[in-house]
């Protein structure tokens, strides 16, 4: 059960520890690419954010809220539900969100692009995006 909780919470950990240490702040031109959809990360915006208003250790290194930072971040979509991956878009947009499979492992998406077909309500450039146009603009392959 570990890889169940443990893989998409070390995600959601490391998204935050990056933001919190100010790296995006500090390197904005660093772009990070999370597995497991960024774990609980982009679920949780709320709560990093009102953290960093009512916490002083939160805005130790950073001046705005986590959320500031997360054009910084690409999501996969090894999520298994078309929903989560519709929520996933409205949260960080399309192009921000990326393919992924985690395949050949058991934890892998055995039909990625039918999953991303299944998400209700994604326009063709946003499927576009995910499937393949947002990853050739993030490493420039236009």
């Amino acid at each position: 059960m570990s890889n169940v909780v443990s893989n998409p919470l070390e995600t959601t950990l490391a998204t935050s520890h990056l933001i919190h240490a100010g790296v995006p702040r500090r390197h904005p031109r660093i772009k990070f690419y999370t597995a497991h959809g960024g774990g609980f990360f982009p679920f949780y915006l709320g709560r990093f954010d009102h953290a960093w208003e009512t916490r002083e250790e939160c805005r130790v290194h950073i001046d705005q809220p986590p959320s500031a930072y997360i054009d910084s971040f690409y999501f996969d979509t090894v999520v298994f539900r078309p929903q989560q991956i519709r929520h996933l878009v409205d949260l960080v947009g399309a192009e921000h969100v990326m393919l992924g499979t985690d395949s050949p492992y058991d934890m892998g998406e055995t039909d990625p692009v039918g999953l991303v077909d299944q998400v209700e309500g994604l326009s063709a450039t946003e499927r576009d995006l995910i499937l393949g146009n947002g990853a050739r603009k993030l490493l420039r392959m236009n």
